[in-house]
């Protein structure tokens, strides 16, 4: 399967590059005495979780209907996605609570100038994965790999206070608390993604439907053929990153069953034509009034 090999490579790519930043932040942040570095690396280290995640779920998402899962196993996505997000959040907890609770120790070690290769690296690297990882995701529609993408570019958004607080803090000694407001400044950009992401993926656990936006596109699209004379009762549910639709399509009540079906079979095309995301239509023919 093209989507499966995808993923699994970009994935891949991801954690190699996550192992690789959590190993240079960490011992960064040590020899620099740094702990927003080292918070910062905490977070790369988060992401190696997510990776692992999504390597494991990806071949049970992606198999095929069989008959005790006759719509698919899309739903595993989503719950993988909501892991993600928790796994986040514990990090954005621990970070912050760290943080929190050493402010006021005094320091006598300052930091070293080498500390700030860490955040710059983090910078570089984790935007260019960000962009190669939401690529895909967009293409293979997969809100786990986007949530990832997301991770990704959260990891290098927070490395921007993290040099900020670094470099000040090498200006000025007495700057160094600076160290715990970037170090808390990466929790909260962790906890908002974390919020944003098992919400919008337990919305879609419990068959939320697609948006007024995309229900008004589906009308349009229905409407556009010629033989159809109404639609409604159009019902959706999300299953993972995909969505399932039902209707009822009203036709001329004299058209015969077979001109009827071509009928629901050319709406139901169109509409998954109109929107990748759509799977399956189920349609209920009417004769109109």
């Amino acid at each position: 399967m093209k989507n499966k090999s995808e993923i699994k490579k970009i994935t891949l790519w991801g954690l190699w590059v996550n192992i690789f930043l959590s190993i240079i932040k960490f011992i960064l942040g040590f020899l620099g005495n740094s702990q927003a570095v080292i918070a910062d690396a905490v977070h790369s280290l988060s992401d190696t979780f997510t990776d692992f995640l999504i390597l494991f779920g990806v071949k049970y998402w992606t198999a095929p209907p069989d008959s005790d899962h006759p719509y698919g196993h899309q739903k595993i996505e989503s719950f993988i996605t909501i892991l993600i997000g928790f796994i986040l959040f514990l990090a954005a907890c621990g970070i912050g609570y760290h943080a929190i609770t050493t402010v006021n120790e005094i320091h006598d070690e300052k930091l070293t100038i080498y500390t700030l290769i860490a955040p710059i690296i983090s910078i570089l690297f984790k935007e260019i994965l960000f962009r190669k990882t939401y690529q895909i995701g967009v293409k293979t529609n997969s809100s786990s790999v986007k949530a990832n993408a997301w991770h990704h570019r959260t990891d290098a958004l927070s490395s921007i206070p993290v040099l900020i607080a670094v470099a000040a803090s090498l200006i000025n000694p007495k700057l160094l608390f600076l160290d715990h407001i970037g170090a808390l400044i990466v929790s909260a950009f962790i906890l908002k993604l974390s919020f944003s992401i098992v919400i919008s993926n337990i919305n879609e656990l419990i068959d939320t439907g697609i948006s007024n936006e995309e229900i008004e596109n589906i009308y349009k699209i229905i409407n556009s053929n010629a033989d159809v004379n109404g639609c409604h009762k159009i019902r959706t549910r999300k299953l993972g990153s995909s969505v399932y639709i039902d209707l009822h399509l009203e036709v001329d009540g004299n058209l015969t069953v077979s001109k009827g079906h071509l009928i629901s079979e050319e709406v139901k095309n169109d509409l998954i034509r109109g929107n990748r995301k759509i799977i399956d239509v189920m349609i209920h023919l009417e004769p109109d009034q």
